[in-house]
């Protein structure tokens, strides 16, 4: 493994001479990060860019599939516009491009504080502030089975190249805390919270409950990691 070190925007020839199996972009956030990096690449095979389930407006109709309308998402704001834009240029550039749009990523090394807040709730014996009774659903996919996905993409060439991921099956909210409670050895006690409460003022995500088709996904990868154990690795 060779280690090269640069800010994507400032990269001069630094690529230019290597060749690449494949690119996997997993921090290219609007249409810049995806022109420079291209612009300085020399030659690769594959470029996988990690996007976000984020570019699906709330107001289409669910299940959201890769062909879904994209547009700007209320709850995602401008992030998810950037997202699509980052996309457009890439596709632009590169046709044959793989694009990954994950819900919900948890795992080791996590950078946003979602599980880890349950996580600390529990270790202080707290108890969990849940909006409304915890009926709302979330989707997620573990960090390995899309580091596996990729892995697979890059083997097999599959045709299709607009790739929801995600486990098949969401998940309460209030499954989800006891088992971040259960990884520590707790049972949560909780304390429900009205909707005249902005809910992310207490708790990791918004009130907004999506579902994913994660089907070509399943063509690739037949199984993920369960939610009891994936969390137990986060």
């Amino acid at each position: 493994m060779h280690l090269i070190e640069a800010d994507r925007h400032q990269l001069d020839k630094k690529l230019k001479s290597y060749h690449f199996d494949a690119v996997v972009d997993g921090t290219a956030h609007v249409a810049k990060d995806i022109i420079d990096l291209y612009e300085a690449l020399g030659s690769f095979d594959e470029y996988i860019l990690i996007s976000s389930s984020a570019v699906y407006p709330e107001t289409t109709v669910q299940l959201y599939k890769g062909d879904s309308f994209l547009g700007k998402n209320k709850y995602w704001g401008k992030y998810g516009t950037d997202k699509i834009e980052a996309e457009k240029s890439l596709l632009e550039r590169v046709p044959n491009a793989y694009i990954l749009r994950p819900p919900y990523l948890y795992g080791p090394m996590n950078n946003v504080y979602w599980e880890t807040f349950v996580f600390d709730c529990a270790r202080f014996d707290r108890p969990f502030y849940i909006p409304n009774n915890g009926n709302m659903k979330l989707q997620f996919f573990h960090v390995e089975d899309l580091c596996r996905l990729i892995e697979q993409i890059i083997s097999l060439h599959p045709k299709d190249h607009i790739i929801n991921v995600g486990n098949d099956e969401r998940i309460s909210v209030k499954e989800w805390v006891s088992m971040c409670y259960a990884c520590l050895g707790k049972t949560v006690e909780f304390v429900n919270v009205e909707k005249d409460i902005e809910q992310r003022n207490y708790f990791s995500f918004y009130d907004y409950e999506y579902y994913l088709d994660v089907n070509k996904q399943k063509k690739l990868l037949k199984n993920t990691v369960p939610m009891k154990i994936g969390l137990q690795s986060a």
